[in-house]
């Protein structure tokens, strides 16, 4: 099982990008994709996920309204496409994958089996 995470970097407050999650090794059909965070000295906390069996997706409060999570079943990647950025989403960012076990759930970092390596994303002027 292997996710790949992308697209981070350097950007404006105000700005935007958007991060993908390529994933390999599992059947990706079975599998909600989340992205989280950790900012220095803090501890990772969830952001959003996408579940695909239900055709739902959830946001935190601190993101909603900026970020938009998709995926691309036949590319098996998920993207994470972050706009209106504040210092204060200065983070790095993982994606992780949890097996389907139900509608509900796919919030804490717990939940998840398998990770990626994570993106540095830098909001600054």
């Amino acid at each position: 099982v292997q996710l790949q995470a992308s697209g981070g970097g350097l950007v404006q407050p105000g700005g935007s990008l958007r991060l993908s999650c390529s994933t390999s090794g599992f059947t990706f059909d079975d599998y909600v994709i989340g992205w989280f965070r950790q900012a220095p000295g803090k501890k990772r906390e969830g952001g959003s996920h996408i579940n695909h069996r239900d055709k739902d997706t959830y946001y935190a409060d601190s993101v909603k309204g900026r970020f938009t999570i998709s995926r691309d079943n036949t590319k098996k990647t998920v993207y994470l496409q972050m706009s209106s950025l504040k210092p204060e989403d200065t983070a790095v960012y993982y994606c992780a994958a949890s097996y389907y076990r139900g509608s509900y759930g796919y919030i804490e970092p717990y939940e998840y089996e398998h990770w990626g390596q994570g993106t540095l994303v830098t909001v600054s002027s």
